[in-house]
C-alpha cells in the first residue's frame, strides 16, 4: 500500500492506495506550528482508526507547496512508516514536456494534477484547481504544459470580503437559491459563489479561444464541489486527480 500526502496552504490530504485505487481519503486543516510529532500522532490515530497499520505501508510520497512543513512532514512520514518518502521537486521524472519560462518555478501541486489529468484524459486538458488559490492551467494538444492563470481563491475572496466592510457579515460558501437577493447575507453568498462560477466560465473561454480549440475540463481541489455545479461551462469534476497524479509520480520514479 503506498501514503501519498498533499500538504497544502490550507488543508493536508492524506491518500490510501492499494495499486491504482485509492482506498481511503482523508484530510487536516495545515498548521505550520505543529511539529512532526503533533503530526505523526494525529495521522496515526486517524489511520488506526479505519484499520490502517502505517508500518504496513510499501512506500510514502510527498508533495507540498508549504516550505516550512515539507521538512516536517518527510520527518513525519519517516516516523509513521519507516519509509523515507519521495518528494515532489525539481529533477525528478515527470513525463510531462513543460514549456514555461522557468519550470522550476511550477509548484509540486501544479505538477501532480498534471500528471494526473494527461494521463487520465485526452488532451488538450484545462485543469481547475480549486484551493487557497483558483489555479486554471493548460496542457495543450501535444501534451505540453503550457501554463495558466492564478486567481484568489473562493476562501480567500470572501474573507477578504468581510474584513474589508465592516458592515458584511462572515458567511458559509454554499449557493443561495437564486442570484438577485434582497437579503445581505444571501446577496454574498450569490456574489461568492456564483461569481466565482461565473468566473471560471468566462475564463474557460478565454483560454479557449486563445487555444483555439475546445478542450476537456476537468475541476479537483477542496471547495470544487461547492462551485463547479454552478458553472455553465462542461466540467468533470475529479477529487482526487492531484492524489493520483502523486501516485503516478511516484511510480514513474520508483520503476
Amino acid at each position: 500500500m503506498l501514503l501519498a500526502i498533499d500538504v497544502g496552504n490550507s488543508n493536508i490530504v492524506i491518500g490510501c492506495y492499494e495499486g491504482d485505487k485509492i482506498l481511503h481519503v482523508f484530510r487536516m486543516v495545515t498548521d505550520t506550528l505543529k511539529t512532526e510529532d503533533e503530526y505523526a500522532a494525529g495521522i496515526n490515530s486517524i489511520l488506526e482508526f479505519n484499520g490502517i497499520d502505517a508500518r504496513g505501508f510499501a512506500g510514502a510520497a510527498l508533495s507540498s507547496v508549504v516550505p516550512p512543513l515539507t521538512g516536517v512532514f518527510r520527518e513525519t512520514i519517516r516516523k509513521l512508516t519507516g519509509k523515507s518518502a519521495f518528494l515532489v521537486g525539481s529533477g525528478i521524472k515527470t513525463g510531462l514536456n513543460i514549456l514555461i519560462d522557468n519550470p522550476a518555478e511550477l509548484a509540486a501541486d501544479m505538477v501532480c494534477s498534471a500528471v494526473g489529468a494527461s494521463t487520465k484524459y485526452k488532451p488538450p486538458i484545462f485543469i481547475i484547481d480549486l484551493g487557497t488559490a483558483t489555479k486554471i492551467t493548460v496542457i495543450d494538444k501535444t501534451g505540453a504544459y503550457i501554463g495558466g492563470a492564478i486567481i484568489p481563491g473562493v476562501a480567500l475572496s470572501a474573507d477578504a470580503l468581510t474584513r474589508g466592510a465592516s458592515l458584511l457579515p462572515k458567511v458559509n460558501i454554499e449557493a443561495p437559491k437564486k442570484a438577485i437577493n434582497g437579503v445581505t447575507v444571501d446577496a454574498m453568498k450569490s456574489g461568492i459563489v456564483f461569481g466565482a462560477a461565473a468566473g471560471i466560465d468566462g475564463m474557460l473561454r478565454r483560454f479557449a479561444d486563445e487555444l483555439g480549440e475546445a478542450a476537456t475540463v476537468v475541476a479537483t481541489g477542496g471547495l470544487a464541489s461547492r462551485i463547479i455545479p454552478h458553472c455553465h461551462e462542461k466540467i468533470i469534476s475529479d477529487e482526487h486527480l492531484l492524489l493520483d497524479g502523486l501516485r503516478l509520480l511516484y511510480e514513474k520514479n520508483n520503476a
